[in-house]
């Protein structure tokens, strides 16, 4: 593969245009995650869902969840009341079948060292659809029992985009399960935390948050 085309795909799958975000791409994710994954969440992991009413009406808002598994995201995206538009690390849109299927899936690449401009007008295109952006701050995978590493950029996206912050804790998911009620997930939606220029205190709001939600410690980075 020639440089320009890489980059040229690259480009096409860093900033998404509002026409992506159709009906058709909302009802393949909705087959996978509210039918497909949610059967083994139901089955297998006795699914629980608690703060469903704190989810706003309106979709100016930044979905943020702690990070224990790969279930995590179709599972926030199997709870929530519209369509999910996750960020994924670029590397990912180099295998062709997984461009594909995070295509579909409505996510879109990012470079993790950095937040760039192609990142910010995706995120405001999905504002003006019936999606919302979902976020792991963690950056990737962490272990149960604590919250840490967490990064500024999604307070800062919010800041930007003026959206709300919707924590999302999760737990059990690390805990690998394939026979009928032999695991247990317990997801807890807490209070929306609003936009403000103070990056630092939406962090601090996120973490506190998460904290009480999951039980697990959390742990402010140090500037």
């Amino acid at each position: 593969m020639s440089e320009e085309i890489k980059k040229n795909k690259e480009h096409k799958a860093t900033l998404r245009e509002e026409e992506f975000y159709n009906c058709w791409r909302r009802m393949f994710q909705y087959i996978i995650t509210h039918i497909f994954y949610m059967i083994r969440f139901k089955l297998v992991y006795r699914l629980e869902v608690y703060g469903k009413e704190n989810i706003p009406k309106d979709n100016k808002y930044i979905v943020a969840a702690n990070h224990l598994s790969t279930l995590d995201p179709p599972l926030v995206a199997s709870i929530m009341n519209r369509g999910v538009a996750y960020m994924a690390k670029k590397e990912l849109f180099e295998n062709p079948f997984l461009r594909w299927w995070l295509n579909w899936l409505g996510a879109f690449a990012v470079d993790r060292e950095k937040v760039g401009v192609s990142t910010i007008r995706t995120v405001k295109k999905i504002k003006n659809t019936n999606w919302v952006l979902g976020i792991f701050p963690q950056g990737t995978r962490q272990t149960d029992g604590v919250i840490s590493q967490t990064t500024k950029g999604f307070a800062s996206i919010a800041k930007t985009t003026k959206c709300g912050i919707l924590p999302v804790g999760i737990t059990g998911t690390q805990e690998v399960k394939r026979l009928p009620f032999t695991g247990k997930i317990i997801v807890k939606i807490g209070k929306i935390i609003p936009y403000s220029d103070d990056v630092d205190d939406m962090v601090s709001q996120w973490g506190k948050q998460i904290q009480e939600l999951t039980g697990f410690k959390y742990i402010a980075e140090k500037v």
